[in-house]
């Protein structure tokens, strides 16, 4: 009858009970309960069988209130998980940490029942054996209060994206259990990591990244020094025709005029202020990242030069693209770098690249 009763309701919830088979365990109960106070009447001529009997009756419902417990906190479990509480709270956990303490509830209940002692007199003795419990089950013990801080802080949660390098894990977070994070890898391995590990080590949590709607690309292309010179007119006049220099070049070399007719001696290079073709070139990559169409104008945007090295000026993208997943940005990168390596000719400006065998062949040969 409560079967058919849920079946017509519209909600989904109450089928999961169903599914877990809650009110078959509940129901199941009553007639135990009902022959255990049966049986001194029935056997009322052998007290000794009745007293077994009804010991083991007795038994046997402690087990299955255990059990429709167990099979109503499962379907808990389930319709958080369906509505997606478990995103941001541990209930998984939670409800294996009730089930561990409903498990030594019902081994003291079951030797009360059998030895017909109370309850409270077993109890009394657990301090003793409490030193072994925390042994035992440490990690248990530690998972559950690493849950708490995970859930409390909202460290790490179902679907998020982590890496921790020194358990080897870099996926998404498939569960949050008791004692473990199951994290499956980007290569479809599966990780477990200590629940407390994630509170006690470092690890990275990237769901704020993809939260945000943008992922950073911070990658240098290094410039050799060699390349770096003053713009000629002959240049500017060339680079005029770049549509994203159009309005750079008038503007800068305005300011610049205005700065060099109070310098003298104006013919020397070394006075004054004048454009280097690195320096257009920063300009330029400001101007066509502004413009992309993949770059996300709401975050920050930086084209800088970091300090030369022995491999040249590194002039470093600070830029977030505005499509978070994985593919998607490895392709936005690559094209936006491939991009610039192909006009470096047009600035006169060389990528730097350590001699390789062929350019070792080539001045051997001359």
């Amino acid at each position: 009858m409560i079967h058919a009763l849920i079946k017509r309701t519209r909600a989904t919830w109450d089928d999961v009970l169903i599914q877990y088979k809650v009110f078959d365990k509940l129901i199941v109960i009553l007639p135990v309960l009902v022959l255990s106070e049966l049986m001194s009447y029935v056997l009322s001529e052998y007290p000794l069988f009745a007293a077994v009997a009804q010991r083991g009756l007795y038994l046997i419902s402690v087990i299955l209130i255990i059990r429709s417990i167990y099979a109503a906190m499962d379907a808990g479990n389930a319709i958080a998980d369906s509505h997606h509480l478990t995103r941001r709270l541990p209930v998984k956990s939670f409800v294996q940490l009730i089930k561990l303490f409903l498990f030594f509830v019902g081994m003291i209940l079951a030797v009360a029942v059998i030895t017909k002692e109370s309850p409270f007199f077993f109890l009394s003795g657990l301090g003793v054996a409490t030193g072994l419990v925390m042994l035992v089950f440490r990690d248990t013990i530690l998972g559950f209060v690493a849950g708490i801080q995970l859930a409390a802080n909202r460290m790490v949660s179902s679907g998020d994206w982590i890496q921790m390098d020194k358990y080897g894990a870099d996926g998404a977070v498939v569960e949050v259990s008791l004692t473990t994070v199951k994290v499956q890898n980007w290569d479809n391995t599966i990780t477990m990591i200590p629940a407390y590990a994630l509170v006690s080590d470092a690890f990275r949590n990237w769901q704020g990244m993809s939260e945000s709607g943008g992922r950073r690309i911070k990658r240098a292309i290094n410039i050799e020094i060699s390349s770096v010179r003053f713009l000629t007119e002959q240049d500017k006049a060339k680079l005029l025709s770049v549509n994203h220099l159009k309005q750079y070049l008038p503007k800068i070399e305005a300011e610049i005029s205005e700065i060099n007719a109070h310098t003298s001696d104006i013919d020397n290079l070394v006075n004054g202020r004048r454009l280097t073709n690195l320096g257009t070139l920063r300009a330029y990559l400001r101007e066509y990242l502004a413009d992309h169409q993949n770059v996300h104008k709401g975050m920050t945007l930086l084209v800088r030069q970091l300090a030369p090295t022995q491999t040249g000026i590194p002039i470093e993208l600070y830029i977030f693209t505005n499509d978070t997943r994985w593919a998607v940005y490895e392709d936005i990168q690559a094209d936006i770098f491939d991009h610039i390596f192909a006009i470096l000719p047009e600035f006169d400006l060389r990528a730097y690249q350590a001699p390789s065998g062929a350019d070792v062949r080539q001045v051997g040969k001359i």
